[in-house]
């Protein structure tokens, strides 16, 4: 069992509280009507499942009930960081984590910022 970081809540709290939900930073079509059914199938249906760092969306299911984002390695489990929807993540490759797996030794300056 590890430890998952709530960006809404502030609290560390244990994995079963929370359910992957996808990748993170898929907009929505604009206009899915003017998609062809193999765009369509392809937006709803194909992920990137990289080997190594990848960014997902997360839902604090047994807590606040809010989507967040969590930028973790899907090989060894390392969570880096977790961050608000709509929020993006800068980390430097020199990024490491702390004994509770889920923070960024790193400044928030470079951490998070709003999306345009």
């Amino acid at each position: 069992m590890f430890l998952i970081h709530c960006p809404y809540c502030e609290e560390h709290r244990e994995e079963e509280e929370f359910h992957a939900a996808g990748q993170a930073h898929m907009p929505r079509p604009l206009d899915p009507d003017s998609l062809s059914d193999e765009q369509w199938a392809n937006w709803l249906y194909y992920r990137k499942n990289p080997r190594g760092e990848h960014r997902e969306l997360w839902v604090h299911t047994a807590g606040c009930g809010k989507y967040f984002n969590v930028s973790r390695n899907t090989q060894t489990y390392e969570i880096y960081a977790t961050y608000k929807s709509g929020e993006t993540l800068e980390a430097p490759d020199t990024a490491t984590v702390t004994a509770t797996g889920s923070v960024l030794n790193f400044s928030e300056a470079h951490a998070v910022g709003k999306n345009s």
